[in-house]
């Protein structure tokens, strides 16, 4: 698979320059592709869990359901995501996944990691980086969930996309395309629909975004990084301490 195909290798590339063979063994994870229409789900909380999932194309969730039937995601997901990787110590799948619209996924069974961490030693490290640097990011949700007000967690949630999303888009300047309803926006910030319009809306009147169907532009990126104390964990990452190959 050429690398320019690959959205999983322009996004660790980010991190650090990857060797050719590194690139085959990354590319041999993307070998089978499935699509999926929106809407779909994939897999269950509690099901056998035999595989990861590379997103090629397209956005997911991850989510949990609550005893009353009400759901909280606790993940999105977007274009060079590696689906599964917390859960890959367990038996067993911890949340569903479910496409936001129509996607291309390419799944691997959990021992295709095998060569990985065997033979490179910096690839492994690195994918672990990214899962213990998505463990402190959890907490950054969890802060913004738990204290935050509606705008201070819209306003932290487009930040958080628009940081991941500029890893495997490079050119992306202040707008990105945000095809997630309303009703899956509220279930991931824990907030009513009612809410969720209103503070939309209340983000335009005051300037701070524009909206144009599903293209969002942050305009006021600065004042809303103060707002809301964000902290951009995505842009780089120490690797000083990964082992030589």
């Amino acid at each position: 698979m050429p690398e320019a195909s690959s959205c999983l290798v322009t996004k660790l590339s980010h991190y650090m320059p990857l060797s050719d063979l590194d690139k085959e063994r990354l590319a041999r994870l993307e070998k089978s592709e499935r699509s999926f229409p929106a809407g779909q789900e994939i897999y269950q909380g509690g099901d056998e869990n035999r595989n990861l999932y590379v997103v090629k194309h397209g956005w997911a969730f991850s989510y949990t359901d609550l005893p009353d039937g009400r759901r909280q995601i606790v993940k999105i997901h977007h274009p060079g995501d590696i689906v599964g990787f917390p859960d890959v110590a367990l038996k067993h799948s911890t949340t569903t996944l479910r496409t936001v619209e129509s996607v291309c996924l390419c799944p691997f069974p959990k021992s295709s990691l095998d060569e990985i961490l065997r033979k490179s030693p910096r690839l492994s490290a690195l994918l672990i980086s990214i899962a213990l640097r998505d463990h402190v990011v959890l907490i950054d949700v969890l802060r913004a969930m738990g204290r935050m007000s509606a705008q201070e967690r819209i306003s932290y949630m487009l930040l958080d996309l628009l940081a991941r999303l500029r890893i495997t888009n490079r050119s992306m300047t202040d707008t990105f395309r945000l095809p997630m309803t309303q009703s899956q926006i509220a279930d991931y910030l824990g907030l009513t629909n009612v809410y969720i319009s209103k503070t939309f809306l209340r983000l335009e009147r005051e300037g701070f975004i524009q909206r144009d169907h599903d293209q969002v532009r942050v305009l006021k990126e600065r004042e809303m990084i103060e707002l809301t104390d964000f902290h951009d964990r995505y842009a780089e990452m120490d690797t000083s301490w990964f082992p030589q190959d």
